[in-house]
């Protein structure tokens, strides 16, 4: 973070000297002494973003590829004469330790076509589905072992 900082102050300053080099050296530490202190900056953190970015690129992917199918589902309820939906509540239980992982899981339920997150109370989620078969699954869905192996891999770092 330190030479992010440092490089910034180069590129903003548009040209390289000896003054600016001490200043922008002396800057950059207050700086990142100031987010440390007061921000809650940590190098430890920054490793472990770096760690999981590999799990969020795959999650991103799985999003999307379950939104196309999601998608192909709800068009052949709208465009089907003869498929009459069936709405549903459904609720489910989940074992996330951080509403980070909370968060997201009814965030993606949310962004898929044809369920809507209603409710979200401790471990339990609330669903709404345009059709029941859009909602088998989704206590056991890619979406939440993805976001337990984030979970897993987070405590383990901490470790």
């Amino acid at each position: 973070m330190f030479i992010l900082i440092f490089a910034v102050w180069l590129i903003l300053n548009g040209r390289v000297t000896a003054e600016i080099c001490c200043f922008g050296l002396i800057i950059s530490a207050a700086l990142l002494f100031f987010m440390c202190r007061f921000m809650g900056y940590s190098v430890k953190r920054e490793i472990l973003l770096f760690s999981l970015m590999p799990l969020f690129i795959r999650y991103f992917w799985v999003l999307v590829q379950e939104i196309v199918k999601a998608n192909v589902e709800v068009l052949k309820i709208i465009l089907s004469p003869i498929m009459e939906p069936e709405p549903a509540l459904v609720y489910f239980d989940t074992n996330f330790r951080r509403d980070l992982s909370r968060a997201m899981l009814a965030d993606s339920i949310t962004l898929t076509p044809g369920t809507i997150t209603v409710s979200v109370e401790g471990d339990r989620f609330c669903v709404h589905c345009l059709d029941r078969k859009l909602a088998e699954g989704l206590d056991q869905s890619v979406f939440v072992k993805l976001l337990e192996e984030m979970e897993e891999k987070e405590e383990r770092f901490y470790d």
